[in-house]
């Protein structure tokens, strides 16, 4: 016999399910029943919640671009129940990823998540993040500190942000159990596969130039481009291989791309 219920470790729930496991392994005399009965009657007189969903956490999640040639797009941050994320390695890109991936925009997304059951909080950023010497002169981080809460169920945080100098590429994390305290994860890039790779600064959007410091003078699109459309598979991104505009040693990068940093506060 098991016991799934996507444990805390903080609510009534999780330590009366310890209890039975307890009492099925005879682990327990029965002495420590009664006085452990009497604590479930007390707490549930007092008024103490069976689950701890009425206490949303709170998590301070800091991003940083790793890249030495790859702006990202602000930030998308999602916490969620386990089932839900938004892109499988091996699995069809949705449309809403497809705009995030090829035109840095992330609101489809997250209008879509943030309507579903077992989404608890979406986070947007504002600002782009560029590499940590700034190669375009831009002004920008190349880190920052977001703050999302979480309830129930929703444990577990995704979070992605567009490769802004490639056609369609991301990096992220896709469902990431949060943790009791602190954890570090890195995050890699991805390739989604809506639009083949050309490297044209033609088939990109605009801001790549610019905060690389790389540019043919083209305008750049923020529009998707059908006769570019490929599979929709998303698979790990196969690295700038030194097209039309792109150069490896400049617009490359080696995984991971990003650290995320997770701390609850809360």
């Amino acid at each position: 016999m098991g016991y799934d219920c996507e444990s805390c470790g903080e609510c009534l729930t999780c330590y009366f399910l310890m209890f039975l496991v307890m009492i099925k392994s005879k682990k327990i005399s029965i002495f420590a029943i009664s006085a452990i009965a009497s604590i479930f009657a007390i707490a549930g007189l007092a008024g103490i919640p069976e689950s701890s969903a009425a206490y949303p956490n709170t998590y301070e999640v800091t991003i940083t671009n790793l890249t030495t040639g790859q702006p990202l797009t602000p930030p998308l941050l999602v916490t969620h129940a386990k089932d839900i994320g938004f892109f499988t390695v091996g699995e069809q890109a949705s449309e809403q990823l497809q705009q995030l991936a090829e035109n840095g925009n992330a609101e489809p997304l997250a209008t879509m998540l943030a309507d579903k059951i077992g989404v608890a909080d979406v986070v947007q950023g504002t600002a782009p993040l560029v590499p940590a010497n700034d190669p375009g002169e831009t002004g920008l981080s190349h880190s920052e500190t977001f703050t999302i809460t979480t309830n129930g169920n929703a444990r577990y945080l995704s979070v992605a942000s567009m490769l802004v100098c490639t056609n369609d590429g991301i990096a992220g994390i896709d469902s990431i159990k949060l943790p009791m305290k602190s954890k570090t994860v890195y995050a890699a890039g991805y390739d989604i596969r809506t639009e083949m790779n050309t490297e044209d600064f033609a088939d990109m959007v605009p801001p790549c130039q610019g905060a690389i410091g790389v540019s043919s003078g083209e305008d750049g699109t923020g529009a998707s481009n059908p006769e570019l459309a490929e599979d929709g598979v998303v698979i790990p991104h196969p690295g700038i291989m030194g097209g039309e505009d792109l150069f490896s040693d400049i617009h490359g990068w080696q995984n991971p791309a990003v650290k995320i940093q997770i701390e609850r506060t809360r």
